[in-house]
C-alpha cells in the first residue's frame, strides 16, 4: 500500500466520524481529501464523495434510528425531493468547469457555517421540536438543498441539518439522525448523474468508503452525549475552517495568499478576544444581544 493510498484511508475514518457524529460534514472532508490527497480530478473527487457518503450515511442512519433520533416521513419526503435536484445537479455539474464547482462549494460552506454559529436570532424562533415537518416544507427545501448539494457532489449534511434544526426546528440529535437518511438518498441520485460523465477507480472508493463506515459508527455511539449547542457551534467552525482551506487552495495565488492572511489575522483576534477579554461579545450568546439591543 503506498503512502498517498494509506494516508488517504486514514483520513477516511474522520469522514465517517464526522457523518455520524455531525450528521454531515462528510463530503466537506472527502472532496478535499480525495482532490488534495489523493491527487483526483475535481469532478472525480465529487462523484466519488457521493458513493462514500451515501454509504456511510446509510449505514450510520440505521444507528441512529435504533436510538429514535430518526423522523422517517421527514426524512424519506425530503430525501425524496432532494433525489429529484441531485440527479439534475449531478448532470449539470458534470458539465462545470472543476475549479467554478470547488469554489462553489466553499462558499456555501462559509456561509451555512455562519448559519450554524450564530444560531437563531431570537427565543420565540428558537424553540425546537421533534415531531414531522410539513409536507408542503419539507419537499420544497429538499428540492433546493438537493439541487444545490447535487451539483457541487456534496452528500448535504452541511445544508441538511441546518435546514432540519434552524428552518425545521428540530433538536440537533433529531436532525443528525434524519439528516442521514436524507444525504443517503440524494448522494446515490447524485452520483447517478455524475456518472453519466465521469469515470471512477473503484478500488479506491471501496477502500475509502470501509474506512469512513468504521467512522461512521464510532461517531454515532458518540452523538447525543455532546450538549446540543456545542454541538451545534462546533460544526459550524468546523465547516467554516475547511471551506476557508478549500477557498485558498482553489482562488488565484494573489487572492489565494490574501485570504489566507486574512483568515489567519481575524483568527488570532478571535482567540485573544475569547481567552484575555472577559466581556468578549463572543462569549455572549447571540439571543442575549438581541434582547439587549432592544
Amino acid at each position: 500500500m503506498s503512502v498517498v493510498l494509506l494516508a488517504t484511508v486514514l483520513l477516511s475514518v474522520v469522514i465517517g466520524l464526522s457523518l455520524g457524529l455531525l450528521g454531515g460534514g462528510g463530503s466537506i472532508l472527502t472532496v478535499p481529501i480525495l482532490t488534495y490527497v489523493a491527487g483526483l480530478d475535481a469532478k472525480e473527487a465529487i462523484a466519488a464523495s457521493l458513493f462514500v457518503v451515501g454509504v456511510t450515511s446509510a449505514v450510520s442512519a440505521i444507528d441512529h434510528a435504533r436510538k429514535g433520533r430518526v423522523k422517517w416521513r421527514t426524512g424519506l419526503i425530503f430525501g425524496a425531493a432532494g433525489m429529484a435536484g441531485a440527479f439534475g445537479g449531478g448532470l449539470l455539474g458534470g458539465h462545470i468547469p472543476g475549479t467554478i464547482l470547488m469554489i462553489a462549494f466553499a462558499l456555501m460552506m462559509v456561509a451555512t457555517s455562519i448559519a450554524m454559529i450564530r444560531g437563531r436570532k431570537n427565543k420565540t424562533t428558537a424553540t425546537t421540536h421533534d415531531g414531522e415537518l410539513p409536507i408542503v416544507k419539507v419537499i420544497v427545501e429538499g428540492l433546493i438543498v438537493g439541487l444545490v448539494t447535487g451539483l457541487v457532489g456534496a452528500g448535504g449534511g452541511f445544508l441538511v441539518v441546518p435546514a432540519l434544526a434552524l428552518l425545521g426546528g428540530l433538536s440537533m440529535p433529531i436532525a443528525v439522525g434524519t439528516s442521514l437518511v436524507v444525504i443517503a438518498m440524494k448522494s446515490f441520485a447524485g452520483l447517478a448523474g455524475y456518472l453519466t460523465t465521469v469515470t471512477l477507480d473503484w478500488g479506491l472508493v471501496a477502500a475509502v468508503t470501509a474506512a469512513a463506515v468504521l467512522g461512521s459508527l464510532i461517531g454515532s455511539r458518540l452523538a447525543g452525549r455532546i450538549p446540543e449547542a456545542a454541538l451545534r457551534k462546533g460544526f459550524g467552525i468546523f465547516v467554516l475552517v475547511m471551506g476557508v482551506f478549500v477557498l485558498v487552495q482553489e482562488l488565484p495565488t494573489p487572492w489565494g495568499t490574501a485570504l489566507a492572511a486574512t483568515a489567519g489575522i481575524l483568527a488570532v483576534a478571535a482567540a485573544a478576544c475569547w481567552f484575555l477579554l472577559p466581556r468578549c461579545p463572543l462569549r455572549t450568546p447571540l439571543n442575549r444581544r438581541t434582547a439587549e439591543a432592544h
